[in-house]
């Protein structure tokens, strides 16, 4: 029994010390790949102030992958995406931050990681009048962020950007419309600036668009439907170029500033040239 008791002992003392050996080796271990990951973060973080945005994201992916359990892992993943939005590698940027958004979708900047992805998406805004992709994924992502952090800097920049927005949209409602008054598509001509009118009344296209519709209502004979949007276009925009185009549809002997001006050079020009 007491050679027993002894044996068990010693047993025991190999077990405690060999456990200790384990976890000081695995304190070591641990704080060798800490040191491994930031020296990894501080050189993408290095590469991406020379301009080597590949490289970088390169060197934060593996800072993110050597120590997954770290706090440094999320802002590793987010600085990777960083890099590529800093040189224009779109697609590289918004696969690294939807990833993001996925993985660590409570980390403390989820925010500027949805910023960052709406501005991937408004960046590739290329052709609004050929591809509306990039351009509603945008409005999108900046809907959400107006929503879900309405008190954040990047709120602010995206209702902002929601502006601009609008105004392409505006823009391919009005291209269209043109190009049936050219074709001679009266109706679908109208439907498009209606639209304008209706979703963007607060674009730079407005007034525009009411002045079209006076011009087109009038075409097809609806004359109280066109004098119906030469009086909003009046009321709210009297000092308007395109107002005063309305206007002439309606008073052939009118004359805009425009064209006074105009004129009275033209015959400033003309008494000069008598004098000469």
């Amino acid at each position: 029994m007491k050679i027993n008791k002894f044996i068990l002992t010693i047993i025991f003392s190999i077990f405690i010390i060999s456990c200790s050996k384990n976890e000081k080796s695995s304190v070591i271990t641990e704080k060798n790949i800490e040191y491994q990951m930031i020296e990894a973060f501080k050189e993408g973080y290095d590469e991406l102030k020379k301009g080597d945005a590949l490289f970088a994201a390169k060197k934060f992916n593996e800072a993110e992958l050597l120590y997954p359990q770290s706090e440094w892992a999320p802002k590793s993943a987010l600085m990777a995406a960083y890099a590529y939005y800093s040189q224009d590698y779109y697609y590289d940027a918004e696969y690294e931050l939807e990833r993001f958004i996925k993985v660590y979708p409570n980390q403390e900047n989820i925010p500027y990681a949805h910023y960052l992805l709406g501005m991937v998406h408004y960046e590739r805004i290329v052709d609004e009048k050929k591809d509306l992709g990039p351009l509603v994924k945008a409005e999108e992502k900046f809907k959400f962020i107006e929503k879900n952090y309405p008190n954040t800097d990047f709120a602010l920049d995206a209702s902002y950007k929601l502006d601009l927005i609008n105004d392409y949209l505006a823009s391919k409602e009005m291209y269209i419309g043109v190009h049936y008054v050219k074709k001679k598509k009266w109706i679908a001509a109208i439907n498009r600036f209606k639209n304008v009118v209706d979703n963007y009344d607060e674009t730079s296209f407005i007034d525009e668009a009411l002045h079209r519709l006076v011009e087109l209502h009038l075409k097809i004979g609806l004359t109280e439907e066109a004098q119906k949007y030469a009086s909003i276009l009046g009321y709210n925009y009297q000092s308007s170029e395109w107002y005063s185009k309305s206007y002439k549809l309606f008073n052939k002997d009118y004359k805009s500033k425009s064209e006074i001006t105009k004129d009275k050079k033209s015959i400033f020009k003309k008494f000069k040239e008598i004098l000469e």
